[in-house]
């Protein structure tokens, strides 16, 4: 069992002395009540419920990091549906809306509102789980990439784990990989490239986050593959591995219905783009059947990968097979190239991973933590720990 609470190190590795770090989530100890860690990375902050919706922080949130180099130490609680965020050169504005009978709700910086506080701001985040059983962290790359974060887990027995994350110039790497397939197949790609006013790369937005902004974005992108896959699993089986006590299904195409049916447990008929980038839409819709979570989770990652039609058992193969075929999910495959080490959450089940496979989550988890230092800005992302200040 987990202690009630543990510490995160957080370390400025930007060239800016103006870097702010933010810890909220779900107070697991506490009601499941909304949490914000107060500026001195000490005290909790449980809000009140306000009294109309987008109100203000009732205490000071924004954790300053110092200058270039520095670690500050922080102490959180048991937090479920947590994250860590930075910005830098600028604080970020969170807002409360009454709780309606729940917790009090966060309204969290958005990059698909132009309106909001934050669009402008270079920020980011980390997201992580710490229960009883355990620590749980991940990078995450599935609404968008902005910020360098790397993460170093060390635990109680002298084991260490460590994501590297993206190098200082990862998102000008990314932003450049955008446009490059933009020039090639003028499918959309550059549309998710975002600029600050400047005129330097603010951020790379996901597919799934460009379609929120224009619903015409990659309209019909995968279809003749999707008919492609139909058309192959008309006349032959698709083992899906659940890689749980459900084993192997198999899903054959129905030509009466149109329908790709697995066993009896899931019947998905052919998704959109859109869905095949959320993983959630349309035939993806999570209807709460465990065994059909399971197979949606692997046939949305095996479209996003384009492996489909590469091998009839899925998940299968490795990074060298992901998005090799046209069309694939190049934001995905352009994310992953220029990660140190390759790795990070850039689709919603970028963590599927063949039976013995390298898992391409970006992920660190322990069930006795002792630290875990979190570093922005890639100035020294490829580094274990460091030396607290």
């Amino acid at each position: 069992m987990t202690s009630p609470t543990t510490n995160f190190a957080l370390q400025n590795q930007t060239t800016s002395s103006t870097v702010y770090a933010y810890i909220s989530g779900y107070a697991l100890d506490n009601g499941n009540s909304l949490f914000l860690l107060q500026s001195d990375g000490r005290t909790f902050y449980y809000p009140s419920n306000p009294s109309s919706t987008g109100s203000p922080l009732e205490a000071n949130c924004a954790i300053a990091l110092g200058a270039p180099g520095n670690t500050v130490t922080v102490t959180i609680p048991h937090l479920a549906g947590a994250r860590i965020w930075f910005s830098v050169d600028n604080t970020l504005t969170f807002l409360l809306n009454p709780a309606n009978g729940g917790p009090v709700g966060l309204v969290e910086p958005a990059v698909t509102n132009p309106s909001d506080p934050n669009i402008n701001t270079n920020w980011g985040f980390a997201e992580f789980t710490y229960n009883s059983s355990q620590l749980f962290v991940n990078i995450s790359y599935v609404d968008f990439v902005s910020l360098p974060i790397a993460l170093t887990l060390a635990d109680n027995s002298g084991n260490t784990q460590h994501v590297a994350g993206l190098p200082a110039n990862g998102l000008d790497t990314i932003c450049s990989g955008l446009a490059a397939q933009q020039a090639s197949d003028n499918a959309g790609w550059g549309s998710l490239i975002v600029k600050a006013p400047n005129g330097s790369n603010l951020r790379a937005l996901s597919p799934i986050q460009g379609i929120t902004i224009n619903s015409n974005l990659f309209s019909g992108y995968y279809d003749n593959y999707v008919n492609q896959v139909w058309n192959k699993y008309t006349s032959q089986p698709l083992a899906i591995d659940t890689q749980a006590s459900f084993g192997v299904v198999n899903g054959q195409v129905d030509p009466n219905t149109g329908l790709m049916n697995f066993s009896g447990s899931a019947s998905y008929g052919k998704p959109s783009a859109s869905d095949i980038f959320s993983c959630n839409t349309g035939p993806f819709v999570n209807n709460g059947v465990i065994e059909q979570g399971a197979i949606t989770a692997r046939f949305s990652a095996a479209f996003n990968r384009s492996t489909l039609l590469i091998d009839e058992t899925q998940p299968s193969g490795g990074p060298s097979s992901y998005y090799q075929i046209s069309p694939t999910n190049h934001y995905a495959r352009v994310v992953h190239a220029a990660n140190i080490g390759g790795v990070g959450y850039a689709f919603p089940y970028d963590d599927v991973t063949p039976n013995g496979g390298d898992n391409q989550s970006g992920s660190v988890f322990s069930g006795n933590p002792q630290l875990l230092t979190v570093a922005v800005g890639g100035g020294n992302a490829a580094a274990g720990l460091t030396t607290q200040k």
